[in-house]
């Protein structure tokens, strides 16, 4: 049962992971370890060195779509560098593994095909989070330092956002209507990491579109 509602920080982390397990992704993203008995939301982001307000303005945006901007922008960053990581560096190449066990050589052609629609796939979501790494990090810390860069501004990350979830709906699309062959559990299991990646990209965006864009636009009238 999940709960609907503003988070504080003096409400069990405990109790925050068991209304919304899907609030775990959110705590490794923020670098947050399982293991902290009855401890409540802000002392644990204080004991790991995470700042509070960024934290409940993650989750309360994931949970029950609240804006706060009120937040370290530094520190959101540092959330979304850690979800591009575990995207580029786990949770896709585990589903690349999966589809390839799922998929084996009973498709022939078909299969491969699909393999290479995923890692094409997977070329596109390391793009578009290479360049936020590359180019969009770099410029709001020059902001956040007082320095403003020419021709450049947040305005233009956000034309260019695309949705990178969109793909990965077509390739779920693909294999409910067209894969031949029977049912199996791997490729149920498959599809289902499927169908959470696709929604954890989708929220993931949406943090980016909703939260840090226009913080980044509000820091920038200040410099």
């Amino acid at each position: 049962m999940y709960r609907l509602g503003r988070y504080r920080e003096d409400d069990r982390m405990g109790d925050l992971i068991s209304d919304n397990y899907q609030l775990l992704l959110v705590l490794s993203r923020f670098g947050i370890s399982l293991g902290f008995g009855d401890s409540r939301i802000g002392q644990v982001c204080r004991q790991n060195g995470v700042d509070t307000a960024t934290f409940l303005a993650v989750v309360n945006f994931i949970t029950g779509g609240e804006v706060d901007l009120d937040f370290s922008i530094e520190a959101m960053m540092g959330y979304l560098h850690l979800a591009h990581d575990y995207y580029t560096g786990f949770r896709l190449p585990a589903i690349r593994a999966k589809l390839i066990e799922a998929l084996g050589d009973s498709g022939g052609d078909v299969s491969r095909a699909v393999i290479r629609f995923f890692d094409d796939y997977c070329a596109e979501v390391g793009g578009h989070m290479d360049y936020e790494e590359k180019n969009v990090f770099p410029y709001v810390r020059e902001l956040l330092a007082g320095h403003r860069k020419s021709g450049y501004d947040i305005a233009i990350f956000r034309k260019r956002h695309d949705r990178v979830e969109a793909k990965l709906t077509e390739l779920k699309n693909i294999l409910i209507k067209y894969y031949p062959g029977d049912s199996s559990n791997e490729l149920n299991g498959v599809l289902f990491d499927i169908f959470a990646c696709e929604q954890d990209l989708a929220s993931h965006n949406m943090v980016e579109d909703i939260l840090f864009v226009p913080a980044v636009t509000e820091l920038e009238k200040n410099v």
